[in-house]
């Protein structure tokens, strides 16, 4: 004799039906809030084809539309070295694109094209994501339009080098499956907005992959639609990370123990007309530790250009001050 509850089992496996009908029900919810998000977002991705100056064969990659003017955000690598755009649009017209701008530190650039009543996607805010909710991509790998592909936010606040050799901040890791093509297309909520843009994948990894979040990216985009251009600072120095002796540390009562070798100033720049010298070794600017390249650069921002800065260094074993005036960087 079997129980009625084994029977219904037995019933259930030999029907090849789920064993709960709540496993069902949240599929269905799932599905519903992918389906969604696809439906609310296609109409706003992009296919671009980029021809390059140096190159035999043309470039490919993603974009979306941010404003119903003909907008669109997409990577730096995608369009660099372009001299002709070609966007592909989901309705299968193609247009021709103008570079608008791009910030290659951030790998983000923007397009636009002629005026379209298409559809455009919102920026979420990316300070509000949390490990572990659904993440959404879409783009054009491999050439294969409107490719959807779904997991989670794997972790957040990551850092990720650009081609020019500076860190990108804020970057979302996502195990939302992305290839060659995907580059500047949406990472998407689970409400089809916007919390980062595509832009690499790690390929002898699993399951690894970025995106430039959002709210950086809306910051790079206002600048480059304001200004043309995301400013920066710079004092003209090449110096390397070194470990600091920690006898020196704490009679300097220094909270870092690594600093920046000056190795050399180049002539006729910031650097250069101050009081800095080869072999000093910077630990702060004003009085914010700098432990690498890396918080050098992100310490440069555009509040400091033209403005009169106080750099720490160790020189003969002390602790001098120099003050120099860092210029704009241009790109």
């Amino acid at each position: 004799m079997i129980s009625a509850i084994q029977s219904e089992l037995v019933t259930h496996l030999e029907s090849g039906l789920p064993s709960t009908t709540n496993d069902q029900k949240l599929l269905d919810a799932y599905s519903r809030t992918i389906t969604g998000v696809a439906a609310k977002a296609s109409s706003a991705i992009v296919q671009l084809t980029v021809f390059k100056s140096k190159a035999k064969n043309p470039a490919t990659g993603s974009g979306f539309l941010i404003s119903s003017d003909g907008l669109l955000v997409t990577n730096s690598h995608v369009v660099k070295d372009g001299v002709k755009i070609q966007v592909n649009l989901f309705d299968g017209r193609t247009v021709q694109g103008t570079l608008m701008g791009q910030d290659q530190a951030t790998d983000i650039a923007i397009i636009q094209i002629p005026g379209e009543k298409t559809g455009h996607l919102k920026f979420a805010n990316s300070d509000l994501l949390q490990v572990g909710q659904i993440a959404i991509a879409m783009g054009n790998p491999y050439g294969f339009q409107y490719t959807l592909t779904a997991g989670v936010v794997s972790a957040l606040g990551r850092t990720l080098r650009a081609e020019n050799g500076r860190l990108i901040d804020d970057v979302i890791q996502t195990d939302a499956a992305l290839n060659p093509g995907n580059s500047g297309g949406p990472l998407l909520d689970s409400h089809g907005m916007v919390i980062g843009v595509n832009t690499a994948v790690i390929r002898s990894a699993q399951g690894l992959a970025f995106a430039v979040s959002s709210n950086l990216t809306e910051y790079v985009v206002s600048r480059l639609i304001r200004e043309g251009k995301v400013r920066r600072a710079y004092i003209g120095i090449a110096g390397q990370n070194i470990p600091l002796p920690a006898r020196l540390t704490a009679s300097l009562k220094l909270e870092q123990t690594t600093g920046i070798l000056v190795h050399q100033i180049e002539k006729n720049q910031p650097a250069a007309f101050s009081a800095l010298q080869e072999r000093d070794v910077i630990v702060s600017m004003d009085g914010d530790p700098i432990r690498s390249i890396d918080d050098l650069h992100k310490k440069l921002d555009e509040n400091k250009v033209d403005r009169i800065v106080r750099i720490s260094v160790i020189r003969n074993g002390g602790l001098e001050h120099v003050f120099m005036t860092p210029g704009e960087l241009k790109s």
